[in-house]
């Protein structure tokens, strides 16, 4: 679908105004880590071929000898064992899945990688090796993560920038730091009051902000500001202006027309 409105910046380039020859090019550093490891593989492929068929699509070999060493190495790198390029998907737990995901998308040397919810599908234990995982791989391929996700826990661990989206707007960013501190927007207020503390004293003693209602359509969202039907700070003029993100403090940005700072 072309876009209605709005460009897409990478590098400085606008990818909406782009030939399919020019994307071409422009994939090899962009790459996407999928939210589901049992539905993100091809059953008839090994996994050998699901981490190889990028550097055939892209030229990047030019023997079968080359190809079967930058798998090795790709194995290697997301902590499995090169002899497992020769088995299929469904003798893999979800975590190796995973990680089978992960060495497709860094096998044409991206610097750019949409991680879409990337651990919600596993158990517990096995998130936080995957997501300890894209922290060493970060730092030895000097990547840039877009970290998908809903589990506030997990998002202050990898991330050092957060954005928070409320109906496909996004209502504030800053610093991980900063946001999980001193959050600004209301629903930002809302989601971190929820995240459970160890202490039940203190978990009894810090303020809920609790929501109302239900969220509305993105079909058919509300006027003016779009979380102001459920927002318990909000007055006339919320339902009247759709509120810009501005910067409200130093490096912190809210969409409020009521967030003060400065």
């Amino acid at each position: 679908y072309k876009p209605t409105a709005g460009q897409v910046l990478f590098n400085g380039q606008d990818l909406t105004t782009m030939t399919t020859k020019q994307m071409r090019g422009m994939r090899r550093e962009m790459q996407v880590i999928f939210q589901d490891p049992y539905s993100s593989l091809n059953p008839r492929m090994t996994a050998g071929n699901i981490i190889g068929e990028p550097l055939i699509v892209h030229g990047l070999v030019n023997s079968k000898q080359e190809y079967r060493e930058k798998v090795a190495d790709l194995l290697v790198n997301v902590g499995l064992n090169p002899y497992m390029a020769d088995r299929f998907p469904h003798e893999f737990s979800g975590g190796q899945r995973q990680r089978i995901g992960v060495a497709r998308a860094l096998s044409v040397s991206p610097s750019f990688i949409v991680a879409d919810e990337p651990v919600s599908a596993l158990d517990v234990s096995i998130q936080a090796q995957i997501i300890n995982l894209l922290e060493e791989l970060q730092e030895q391929f000097n990547l840039t993560y877009l970290f998908i996700a809903h589990d506030l826990s997990v998002v202050r661990h990898i991330s050092d920038r957060v954005g928070v989206m409320y109906l496909g707007h996004m209502v504030e960013m800053a610093e991980r730091n900063e946001i999980y501190r001193n959050p600004i927007h209301p629903y930002t207020k809302a989601l971190l009051s929820a995240v459970p503390i160890p202490d039940p004293v203190l978990d009894a003693q810090r303020e809920r902000v609790l929501l109302t209602g239900e969220v509305p359509s993105p079909l058919n969202p509300p006027s003016g500001c779009v979380f102001h039907p459920r927002c318990p700070v909000a007055n006339d003029s919320c339902s009247a202006t759709l509120p810009e993100l501005r910067e409200v403090e130093p490096e912190h940005h809210a969409a409020c027309l009521l967030a003060t700072g400065y």
